[in-house]
């Protein structure tokens, strides 16, 4: 079956990062080689194109506006030529026929054919079981931070409510943050700056994609920041009052009083659309693109929903990043169309920061941990400069005589091998010696 007697159509299942710079560069790839093509584009929701990184920053109230967080909105990318369609559900791919079905705003089923495919899905935020209510929602008062509508139910949730009584004004509120990742340092700072009385609770240590030496200066700078940390434990169950969430009991036998849970257990690729047509996903749940992006004939993949190639390992892995959907998602917009395209595999590589008026601490990675580097059968060694004072440790024993070139408060982590002279991975914190607030 073929739709070329009009124009080649590429149909797009997914409307932010790696989806629509699939969709603009397949058009701008096309225009450049004379040719017509229709890109339609199917979105589930509402939103298209957003910062889904400065959604912490959106609910702290550092950013003002929502509009703030979007890059290109829905009129724009219909002026630039994209068919997109909002409100989408796709129910069914099916690759034999080419087509895919949706159901739209109204709910009503339609279906859309294409001569190329690429699904751009994202991924699922992890909800534990203690979330959920009796009737399988979740409970009210809890939420993941994953996507616009989630930023703006939390500014519902933040805000504190108008009242007439002078002393609900002066209320603790308590907030609890589960998972110690980026989110999770991200958001127990947007609590923080809300007046939440805010707790982290992790199964292990804070940022523990880092070192340990490097964690723990994370964990002082949090707590420096007001946030009771409670590593190493799990929620057990929560308890609700008047149909909301009001405190949480974890592995080690303590309640936490929480009007707000903010869940940050990080997320799962969202692949029920091609597992059901016949696509292969990997061990970590994720689709199998080879280098070109292509998951199957006619079929690529990009984004959150897709397993990558670690550089430095050679293996797959899951990494969910802004970064990566956007320049796999260029990578299908030039390969739909006949380009050949290839993505590289990843480092990894992201930052973060904790700050509020009493600290201020920022933290950047690249690689591997000195522990992955060792599972991945390496023999790493690494090295710690410290800011203040400037000197240089090494983890086998050996004081080096190395001094830091720093002098402003960053400490660095290095792991290589040293028989290759080869980097794997680095890693820093950054505390300025004066801080005075935002």
């Amino acid at each position: 079956m073929t739709i070329t007697e009009h124009s080649e159509r590429v149909v797009v299942v997914g409307a932010d990062a790696a989806g629509m710079s699939a969709a603009h560069q397949a058009l701008r790839s096309a225009r450049a080689d004379g040719r017509t093509i229709e890109v339609v584009v199917l979105e589930r929701t509402r939103d298209t194109s957003y910062s889904a990184c400065g959604m912490p920053y959106l609910i702290s109230g550092t950013v003002a506006h929502q509009d703030e967080l979007i890059a290109r909105t829905p009129e724009r990318h219909r002026e630039m030529g994209v068919d997109l369609r909002l409100d989408a559900l796709v129910t069914d791919i099916n690759i034999e026929t080419r087509t895919a079905t949706y159901k739209n705003s109204v709910g009503v089923s339609e279906t859309v054919e294409f001569d190329k495919l690429v699904l751009a899905t994202g991924a699922h935020p992890v909800i534990p079981p203690w979330a959920i209510d009796d009737n399988g929602d979740l409970t009210p008062g809890i939420l993941p931070v994953k996507n616009l509508e989630d930023a703006r139910q939390w500014l519902t949730l933040v805000l504190p409510e108008e009242s007439s009584d002078s002393d609900s004004i002066t209320t603790t509120r308590h907030a609890v943050v589960v998972g110690g990742g980026y989110i999770g340092v991200e958001m127990a700072e947007a609590m923080v700056d809300r007046g939440f009385e805010t707790t982290l609770i992790t199964r292990s240590s804070v940022m523990s994609n880092l070192d340990q030496d490097m964690s723990a200066r994370v964990h002082s700078a949090l707590v420096e920041g007001g946030v009771r940390l409670v590593p190493e434990c799990t929620v057990e169950s929560i308890r609700s009052v008047d149909g909301r969430v009001h405190s949480l009991t974890a592995s080690n036998g303590e309640t936490y009083l929480a009007e707000v849970v903010v869940l940050g257990l990080g997320v799962r690729p969202a692949t029920e659309l091609g597992v059901a047509a016949g696509i292969s996903v990997g061990d970590f749940g994720g689709y199998l693109p080879d280098e070109n992006q292509s998951v199957a004939e006619n079929v690529w993949a990009a984004g959150d929903c897709c397993e990558v190639i670690d550089r430095i390992t050679g293996t797959r892995t899951f990494a969910p990043l802004g970064t990566h959907a956007n320049k796999q998602g260029r990578i299908c917009g030039y390969n739909v169309v006949g380009g050949k395209q290839q993505f590289a595999g990843v480092l990894s590589t992201a930052i973060t920061r904790f700050t509020n008026p009493n600290v201020h601490v920022e933290v950047g990675r690249s690689g591997l941990s000195t522990d992955a580097a060792i599972d991945a059968g390496f023999s790493p060694e690494s090295l710690v400069t410290v800011g203040e004072p400037p000197a240089v440790t090494c983890r086998s024993g050996h004081r080096s005589q190395l001094r830091s070139s720093q002098t402003g408060g960053v400490d660095d982590s290095l792991v290589y091998r040293s028989s290759e002279a080869r980097i794997l991975a680095s890693a820093w914190t950054l505390r300025p010696q004066r801080y005075g607030g935002r």
